[in-house]
C-alpha cells in the first residue's frame, strides 16, 4: 500500500508547524496508521547570520511557514486524521476538502526526498549527454559534484573544448 502513498501541503496556523507534527506522529502511533500516513516533514535550511558585533549566529528556519508535508494514502480517514488536528487550517488543493498531491519533481525541489542516482561514470570518462540543447553530444568529463547533483563535462563545439555543467542523470557513460 506504500506505493499509493504520495506527499500533501497541510495549512496550519503560522507557529504550530511542529506541534501539527509531534501531533500527527502521536495519532498515526496511537491509531496503528503507519502503513497509511508514512511520514510528516517540515523542510528546514540552516541560516548564518552576521551579528553587528561581527560574530555568527547559526540556526534552522522553516523554509515554508505556515505548512506541514505529509506523505500519506489519501482516504476519507487520513483526511480526517490530518483535518481534525488542532492548528490545521486545511490541505493545499483546489479547496480544502480535495487536496492535490505533489509532483515528484516538486518533492524533490523541496529537497523533502532525495533520488538516489548512481554514478556509474568516473573523471576521464566518455559520456554521452541525454537531454537538454546538447543532448547527443559526447563529451570528457572533468569533475563530479555528487553532493551538488552536477557533473562537469568538456565537450567540443565549434573546434573548441568548452566545459558544461550537468544534472548526475543528464549523462551516460559510453560503451568502449
Amino acid at each position: 500500500m506504500a506505493e499509493t502513498a504520495q506527499w500533501y501541503v497541510v495549512h496550519t496556523y503560522s507557529g504550530y508547524e511542529n506541534t501539527v507534527k509531534a501531533t500527527i506522529e502521536k495519532t498515526v502511533e496511537s491509531r496503528h496508521l503507519q502503513d497509511q500516513i508514512l511520514a510528516i516533514s517540515i523542510p528546514m535550511e540552516t541560516v548564518t547570520e552576521i551579528t553587528e558585533s561581527g560574530s555568527s549566529k547559526t540556526y534552522d528556519r522553516k523554509v515554508y511557514p505556515g505548512y506541514v508535508l505529509v506523505k500519506m494514502v489519501y482516504s476519507d480517514d487520513t483526511w480526517h486524521v490530518i483535518k481534525d488536528v488542532r492548528g490545521v487550517t486545511g490541505f493545499v488543493g483546489t479547496s480544502s476538502n480535495d487536496p492535490i498531491p505533489l509532483t515528484d519533481e516538486e518533492v524533490y525541489q523541496m529537497g523533502v526526498e532525495k533520488r538516489e542516482i548512481v554514478v556509474n561514470y568516473a573523471v576521464g570518462d566518455t559520456v554521452r549527454i541525454l537531454d537538454g540543447p546538447l543532448s547527443s553530444f559526447t563529451g570528457v568529463v572533468e569533475s563530479i559534484e555528487v553532493e551538488n547533483n552536477a557533473v562537469s563535462v568538456i565537450v567540443s563545439m565549434f573546434g573548441r573544448e568548452t566545459p558544461v555543467e550537468f544534472e548526475l542523470d543528464q549523462v551516460e557513460v559510453v560503451s568502449q
